[in-house]
């Protein structure tokens, strides 16, 4: 997936593209906290109990977790910057139907579009940066746009809470909706076409493991902070998942086109980018 010999590019392009890159990652990481301070204020605007407001979150956390393992193979058959402009367009559009919703059944299938747009900015992002530049910049380019994904999950609570005193819990959502398009519009003019790793055909069995895998581990931690899970439940589901995860791995090193080859996680940014993910 790194490009030895990148494709050459103006200097405008590559001045700007790690900054619509690093921003789309903000945008998707604070969006997965910034909720916690705000679902008590939500739960009362709804007329719901405040208990249920945490599938709000679980929806958004298991949709990405989901979706991931398919997004190099979406991006590989749809195209690269076509797909990275649809995701953040796509996560603007969940974000506009979280903040027009009345009733908790539709901000949670809001959510679920909204996580199907952030769960392909990630990955792609990080796609992007690796067929774009030299190995010899990965290191620093890659860290640069890893620290907004960080400082994200960091702010959301701070900025959530504030949003809910002095303004609604709507604007947490609106407030996506012109970085959305401001991010939109970036993407066409410094994001280039480039190329795909060729069509291949789709695992469908390994997409399986490896996304039952990461929800089933994304369960066993949510399990131990806000869902109050049983201790040997979130035992059970973790192992669950380390389970699915072998499979994966073990199928992936038998098979001709796996979602994730194994060789790839030799790469240190791309394991680490997979794994925090």
């Amino acid at each position: 997936m790194q490009n030895s010999a990148a494709p050459i590019m103006d200097e405008k392009t590559l001045r700007w593209m790690p900054w619509v890159i690093a921003i789309a990652f903000f945008m998707q990481s604070l969006d997965g906290t910034i909720l916690n301070t705000a679902l008590p204020s939500m739960a009362r605007s709804l007329a719901e109990d405040p208990l249920r407001m945490q599938s709000v979150v679980i929806a958004y956390m298991l949709t990405i977790a989901l979706l991931i393992p398919a997004s190099g193979w979406i991006a590989d058959r749809f195209g690269i910057k076509r797909i990275f402009f649809s995701a953040i367009l796509l996560f603007s559009f969940g974000s506009l139907l979280c903040a027009l919703s009345w009733s908790l059944n539709v901000l949670v299938a809001a959510r679920v579009i909204q996580g199907l747009g952030g769960a392909l900015m990630l990955p792609i992002g990080r796609l992007i940066v690796l067929r774009a530049y030299p190995r010899s910049e990965l290191v620093r380019i890659m860290g640069f746009i890893t620290v907004p994904g960080l400082l994200g999950p960091l702010l959301g609570p701070t900025l959530g809470g504030w949003m809910v005193e002095y303004l609604s819990w709507h604007w947490i959502f609106l407030i996506n909706i012109p970085v959305g398009i401001l991010g939109c519009y970036a993407v066409k003019h410094f994001i280039p076409d480039l190329p795909g790793g060729g069509r291949t055909r789709f695992d469908g069995v390994g997409f399986i493991l490896f996304g039952a895998a990461m929800v089933l581990i994304t369960i066993a931690l949510e399990g131990l902070g806000e869902l109050h899970l049983p201790h040997m439940r979130v035992v059970l589901l973790l192992f669950a998942g380390m389970g699915c995860l072998a499979a994966y791995w073990l199928r992936a090193g038998h098979i001709e086109s796996p979602l994730f080859a194994p060789s790839l996680f030799r790469t240190r940014t791309f394991a680490v980018g997979i794994m925090g993910n």
